[in-house]
């Protein structure tokens, strides 16, 4: 018998990806989507014959419950949340009703319907960690997030934590370190060089405004991430998992690299604005993956440089087909 999967924040990259990885695994795959007047469906349009998707919202039990009813999966992703960072300063408020109490939202409904049958993931973030306790990050480092978001997935962790502990379900979290992919939103640092760097490159801008260049992050490939998370639900037993590369890079060599592969120098194009500077920065995030590469037998495939020349290149045709 195929398995179903639901996936909350289909629309997005991450969701787009795990989608297709597990239509390729025979999977039957339903995916939440809130109503919209203006519904983007962009990364999943190559999908929408092969995919259902359901109507409902992290803000509306009743609305999850149904969508829990209809499909019966097999298993959960959540993936949806207020995941722009700093917006979260904006909106702490609706940041936290998503990103924290919605997981209990969706938690609450599978102890309701079928607890013993629903595996679950939940999307952590290296956010969490904030204000480094130690370096690299593993498991068992302390949390100290340092914005809203990241206070809310702590949140959103630790209820996981305890509905596992609490009702033995068997819900798992991803401690995702940064990943990208040319689905990335734009207004993400490593979206926003990549697709700079295109417009430049095609005369359609003549600079790149940025905020911290020395900021230190993992960054990995969203294509390899999505893996593990499949990977976590298929263990006999439920445990967290920091997911990265185990590598980190500056904005500034994100940057380098990027200028580099259209043979341009990236000094002349790029300008520091305070206007882009958070209000309390993550300095430093490296994640240590050792105990997904030993229990999950997880290896991230595609380099840094890879990832940053990949998203140029599919910025610069995307650039390119708008532009003709």
């Amino acid at each position: 018998m195929a398995k179903t999967a639901l996936i909350t924040g289909i629309t997005g990259q991450d969701g787009s990806y795990l989608a297709e990885f597990l239509l390729e695994k025979g999977y039957q795959v339903h995916g939440v989507v809130r109503r919209s007047s203006l519904e983007n469906f962009e990364r999943i349009d190559h999908l929408r014959s092969k995919i259902t998707l359901h109507q409902a919202d992290l803000l509306d039990q009743l609305s999850i419950i149904d969508v829990l009813k209809q499909t019966d999966p097999d298993e959960v992703y959540n993936l949806a949340a207020m995941s722009f960072v700093p917006l979260s300063w904006k909106q702490p408020v609706l940041t936290s009703e998503f990103t924290a109490i919605g997981v209990t939202r969706v938690l609450d409904a599978i102890r309701l319907l079928n607890p013993k049958k629903i595996r679950f993931y939940q999307a952590s973030s290296s956010e969490m960690f904030g204000k480094v306790q130690e370096t690299p990050q593993k498991e068992t480092t302390p949390f100290y997030p340092r914005s809203p978001y990241g206070v809310a997935k702590v949140y959103g962790h630790w209820i996981t934590v305890n509905y596992r502990e609490s009702y033995d379900m068997f819900c798992v979290s991803g401690i995702l370190f940064n990943h990208e992919s040319p689905r990335r939103g734009i207004e993400f640092v490593t979206r926003k060089v990549s697709n700079g760097v295109a417009r430049i490159k095609l005369g359609l801008q003549n600079e790149l405004r940025m905020g911290n260049l020395d900021a230190k992050r993992d960054w990995g490939f969203a294509g390899d991430y999505i893996e593990a998370m499949w990977l976590m639900l298929q263990q006999d037993t439920p445990d967290d998992y920091v997911i990265a590369t185990g590598e980190t890079h500056t904005v500034k060599e994100l940057i380098e690299i990027a200028f580099d592969h259209v043979g341009l120098d990236w000094k002349k194009y790029v300008v520091q604005d305070p206007a882009f500077m958070r209000p309390a920065e993550v300095d430093l995030l490296l994640g240590d993956p050792t105990k997904a590469k030993k229990k999950l037998g997880w290896q991230p495939k595609v380099s840094f440089p890879q990832l940053v020349k990949m998203m140029v290149d599919s910025d610069i045709q995307r650039n390119s087909q708008n532009r003709g």
